[in-house]
Order: C-alpha cells, then sequence, then structure tokens
C-alpha cells in the first residue's frame, strides 16, 4: 500500500477505525485502494486549499461552526477531503478563526490565517497558497459551506486530472459547473494576483481551452449555506440521506 493510502487510514484509525460498522470499515478501505489504482498517484501531489474565512454576514453568525451531523459544517467538509486522494489540505481561516482553529485542532490539516478576509474570496485563495508543498502539481480549492462535497466527488476530479492533459477540473452536475475546482499548478501565479471575490473565475473564462468538465452525481457541487433558510434545508437533506444510507447503503 503506496504512502497516501497508510496515511488516509491511520488518520481513521484514530478516529476509532476498529469500532466502525463493517459496511463503514470497507468503504474506508475502498478509498485507501484508489491510491493504488491511481495511475501515477504516488507521484501526483495535489494540495486543497479549503476556503474557510468568511463572515458569514448572510447567515449571521459564523456558518463554519454550525451544527452538522454529528459537528459543524466545516468539520465535514474537511473530513471530506482528508477521506479523499488529496495529498494536503490547507484550511483558511480569518473571521473568528481562534474558534474555529479550536474546533478543527485534532485533524491533520495545515491552518492558512487571510487577516484580510473582508476583501473576500481571492485574499484567502492567496493565503492558502502560501502554505502548499513545494512538491504540488495542482491545487483543488473547495469552500467552506459545501458539506455535501463527498470524498469520491473529489477523487473522481483527482482521476480527471491526472488522466488528462487539461489543467483546470470543474465538476459537473446535470449541466452546471460547480465546486471544487482543481488548478494545475502552473496557473498559481495567475491565482496569485486575483482580486475581490470572484475566485477562480477569470481564469476560467480566460483559459476555455485548457478546462475539462467532469459530470459527477453529487448534487453537493452546486449546493452552499448562505442563509438560515439554506441552512434548514441542508441539515433535513443531510437526515434524509443518513437515513437512506444506514436503510439502503446509498451515499
Amino acid at each position: 500500500m503506496r504512502a497516501p493510502a497508510k496515511r488516509l487510514l491511520r488518520v481513521n484509525r484514530g478516529r476509532g477505525f476498529e469500532s466502525l460498522s463493517l459496511r463503514h470499515q470497507i468503504e474506508i478501505w475502498r478509498k485507501c485502494q484508489l491510491f493504488d489504482i491511481l495511475p501515477n498517484s504516488s507521484t501526483t501531489m495535489i494540495s486543497a486549499i479549503l476556503l474557510a474565512a468568511g463572515e458569514s454576514n448572510r447567515m449571521g453568525q459564523p456558518k463554519q461552526l454550525m451544527p452538522f451531523g454529528q459537528g459543524t459544517i466545516v468539520e465535514r467538509t474537511i473530513d471530506n477531503l482528508l477521506n479523499s486522494a488529496v495529498s494536503e489540505t490547507i484550511a483558511v481561516l480569518g473571521y473568528r478563526d481562534e474558534e474555529i482553529r479550536k474546533t478543527i485542532s485534532g485533524k491533520p490539516v495545515k491552518i492558512a490565517i487571510n487577516p484580510d478576509y473582508q476583501q473576500g474570496m481571492s485574499a484567502s485563495i492567496i493565503a492558502g497558497l502560501k502554505q502548499i508543498d513545494k512538491r504540488a502539481r495542482a491545487v483543488l480549492i473547495a469552500l467552506g459551506d459545501q458539506p455535501f462535497v463527498d470524498s469520491q466527488t473529489i477523487n473522481s476530479l483527482i482521476e480527471a486530472f491526472i488522466a488528462n492533459k487539461r489543467g483546470i477540473i470543474i465538476p459537473v452536475y446535470q449541466g452546471r459547473r460547480g465546486n471544487p475546482v482543481i488548478f494545475a499548478i502552473r496557473y498559481k501565479d495567475e491565482l496569485l494576483n486575483l482580486k475581490g471575490d470572484i475566485g477562480g473565475r477569470e481564469i476560467v473564462k480566460r483559459h476555455p481551452e485548457d478546462v475539462l468538465e467532469v459530470a459527477v452525481n453529487c448534487e453537493g457541487v452546486l449546493l452552499d449555506i448562505d442563509t438560515a433558510e439554506n441552512y434548514t434545508s441542508m441539515i433535513k437533506l443531510n437526515l434524509e440521506k443518513s437515513i437512506r444510507k444506514e436503510r439502503y447503503g446509498e451515499r
């Protein structure tokens, strides 16, 4: 088993792997095996940057810390990344960073602080880029309020990046583009020069020939949590998914 797979297994063992249900253990082993299945996965380092620095103005409270499942929204989004084939995860914090840092203190992630979080998403991307490993071949930019983007979906984007020469990988659900997005490291300078709250959209517009759309069976790439109404709907959806997963073994 390759080193990334061993790391993934070690992380889950630290969470009480042996006490999990047999079905859950099998799912983790399947994810570990992905590292051995993907061509060149041992030499393809992909750094994940999780954007979790915002003020959540429309929510009225830091949505990163709001309850979700057995933890919080930010914990779920981090776990989805840790259970995927990304090589490292950098969580970018800003607003109320000390509280969020305490919440995720037990997770094997790097922390990047964005003191300019009020300037928008681009400042967080830049803060995260400054922390990525020098060996990274690509960065996956994920949003901190998308807890339904599961590790299988993330892995499908990574697999597409490894198997193709395109430098921008975008998930598509039922014809609509979503997040997270993978950018090859050759776009690092352009990402470092981003301004405002537009994220990487301008880079995508400038390089349409280098974009690969990947169809995914995960509505979560389109769903984010911005308002109390969004949050209530997400909690209900999460409960429904949990019930279906328990009864029928669905994702």
